[in-house]
Formats: C-alpha cells, structure tokens, sequence
C-alpha cells in the first residue's frame, strides 16, 4: 500500500520544500512528523454499498508520478479590500503566529495517507486572513498545474462578525507525459458571526489523479458553505465537511459533477451537529455517461447536545448511458430526538416520456437529451450564490455536452 510512495520520499526533500518556503522550526517539524507517520497510515476510507467497495486507492502506482521537488505551477491571486490573500512564505512573515495557531486545527494533518503525504510536501499554498468586522467579496484563487504532481495547501480564517467569498479554480497547463497527482487541503476557521463561501471549480486533465479534503469549523452564529464542481480528472476523491461547533451555526454543501469516458468521482458530502440550533443542508447532482462511474456517500451527524437541530440532504445522479454506473449512500446519524432532518438519493436515467415528448415537438433526440441535463442540473445552479462560479459551472456543463 502506502510504502510504494513512501520508498520514493526522502527527509532531505522535505527539508528542501519547507527551506525553499522560508519555513519555522515548528512546521518543518510538522511536516517531518507527517513524512514519519506515512509508513504507518491507511489509505482514505472509500465509499462502500451493498457488495461493493467503489474506489481502490491502494492499486494507485503513485511512485511513478509523484515527484516532490518537481512543483511547477501558475498561480494567481485575487484578493478583495481589507482582506489578505498571501502566498505561503509571505503569510508566514506577516501572520506567523495565526498560522501556528490554525495550521492542521480542522483537518488532522495525519488523518490518513494522504492527507500526511499533502502535508509533507505540500508547496502551493495560499492564506486567506479575513479582519474582524471585514465584509468581502470575489477573492480568487487560481491554479495552473504544470507538473507531474502538485500538492496544494489552503487556510482561510475569518475573524468575528467578517465575511467573506471565495472563488477557487483548478486545472491543468503545460503538457506532461503519463499520470498526474493533485493533492489540495483546505481548512476554514469561521469564528463567532463570521460567513465564509468557498467555491471550487475542478477542470483538470483527465490524466490526472485527484485527492481533495476541503473543511470547515463554524463557531457560535457562524456560516461555512460550500460549492464543489467536479468535470476534469481520470479519478477524484473529494470529502466536503463541516463541524457546527457553535450555538445557531449553519453549513451548505452544494455539489456538481459530469463525468463521461471512463472518468471515476467518489464524493462525500459531511456535516457533524455538535451545537444546538444548527441547521445544514447537502445537495448534489451529477451526470455520467460512457463508461464513467461515481459513488456519493452523504453524513448527517446530530449530537447528543445538538437540540433543535434541522438537517437536509438529496442527492441525484442521472445516467446517459446503459455503460455508466453510479451508487448512493445517505446516511442519518442522529443522537437528539429535538431533530428535524431527512435525506434522499435517486440514480436513474433521461425520462423517456420527457424525450418523447421534446422529440414529438421537433427537437432532435440529442438536443432534446442536452436540454434536459442542463435542465437538471438547474436546481443545483440555483444554489450557487457567487455568480461567476455558477456562469463557469455551466459553461463547462454545456462543454461537455457538445
């Protein structure tokens, strides 16, 4: 398993990363932990339904495409009034201390396999400092990969009573020969009435194997939502998760995915009520054709203190084709009966009566089937608050289409 890469890293590039990043003691020491750690770790837990285990991350020949010194990229960086949005070594100089304090405080740095291998060798990375009071929108971010694999880092802290949305975009540059690896952390810090939408737009090359952990912890009154777009890749494996830690907080997970080819998308939606009067809701629809695959599993957890809860999820994925497969799992965790919540999850195919009857009309049976998936990924759309995110969205939807 893990010791395929493991073989391939050495402490010396670890140093190198983090001296190249004008790093701390304290962080080069975090990262070596991770290094240390990797021979020990599992792989990220997959989705599994009845009879079936979706997404084998073990068969993955990583050695052959990950390269740790080997970080080329483009990166771009839009930052709104009275927000920071720094490169890596920048941050540390000017908001050294907060990174101490937050760096790994949502996503354990040594969570699984991967998640310590991004740690190790991460190089990408980006803060977002968002100042109490602070009311800010369109922060963009900007990847280009034009490497054999890229590990890339993100922190967003967002202090009481401030707001702010973020707009994240990935995909691929220069030609590479063979396999990709990308690697992305995300961890958000909302604190007490604070609001922070993050949305991410996924189009990289469809050589390229993709492994994303984007979480969030939403404090007394605090918001963290979610927009998560999946078209590129030959396979992702992307969890969205939120903690409502806070009295009153609030997280929405919405998600898009289209796969077609022999594409593979396994996704996890998550949200842990842990506060009273907290709220969520998860929705996600995706579109398969040819032979591509995609697994969704979705987690409503509700604590026991979690009075007054409300919690929502629905999921849908809609098939092109007699070749694509697709699976669900919703799930309710719920440990308070002062709960409102429920969860759905449909896979299925274009409605025949519904092509019939655009095809009756004179629409030929191809834009007849084009209109009715853009038509269904509307709901969807609908949810999408930051305007340019949901125009890219669907673009890219009608793309692939044509």
């Amino acid at each position: 398993m893990s010791t395929q890469v493991h073989a391939n890293l050495t402490e010396e590039q670890v140093r190198t990363i983090s001296e190249d990043l004008g790093e701390p003691e304290w962080l080069l020491q975090t990262r070596l932990d991770a290094l240390e750690a990797l021979g020990d770790l599992p792989m990220p837990s997959v989705i599994k339904t009845p009879g079936r285990e979706w997404t084998n991350l073990d068969a993955l020949e990583y050695e052959r495409f990950v390269d740790p010194l080997d970080r080329a990229q483009e990166k771009d960086r839009i930052e709104a009034e009275g927000v920071d949005v720094l490169e890596w070594s920048e941050a540390l100089e000017q908001h050294g201390d907060l990174i101490e304090e937050q760096f790994g405080s949502v996503v354990d740095t040594e969570r699984d396999y991967l998640t310590a291998l991004s740690t190790a060798l991460f190089s990408a990375g980006t803060v977002i400092y968002v100042p109490e009071g602070v009311d800010a929108e369109d922060v963009k971010i900007r990847t280009r990969m034009n490497s054999q694999s890229l590990f890339n880092y993100t922190l967003v802290v967002a202090e009481e009573s401030s707001s702010v949305t973020i707009l994240e975009r990935q995909s691929t540059g220069e030609a590479v020969d063979g396999n990709r690896f990308y690697s992305g952390i995300v961890e958000v810090v909302a604190q007490e009435n604070a609001s922070v939408q993050y949305g991410a737009l996924q189009n990289l090359s469809e050589e390229t194997y993709n492994f994303q952990v984007k979480r969030g912890h939403a404090d007394t009154y605090a918001t963290v939502d979610w927009i998560d777009g999946n078209i590129g890749s030959r396979l992702t494996k992307s969890s969205v998760e939120t903690r409502l830690v806070g009295d009153s907080s609030e997280s929405q997970i919405v998600g898009a995915f289209f796969g077609h080819e022999d594409q593979h998308f396994d996704i996890a939606s998550r949200v842990w009520h842990e506060a009273e009067h907290t709220t969520a809701d998860l929705v996600t629809r995706g579109v398969l054709d040819d032979e591509a695959r995609s697994v969704y599993e979705g987690v409503q957890d509700v604590g026991s203190g979690a009075w007054d809860t409300s919690s929502y999820q629905r999921e849908n994925t809609l098939m092109l084709s007699d070749d694509s497969e697709a699976d669900a799992s919703p799930k309710l965790i719920i440990n308070n009966h002062d709960t409102e919540a429920s969860h759905s999850a449909t896979v299925g195919q274009v409605d025949d009566e519904d092509l019939f009857y655009m095809t009756s009309r004179g629409v030929g049976e191809e834009s007849a089937t084009n209109m009715l998936v853009e038509g269904f990924f509307v709901p969807v759309l609908e949810e999408v608050a930051v305007d340019e995110l949901r125009d890219d969205l669907d673009e890219l939807i009608v793309q692939r289409l044509r």
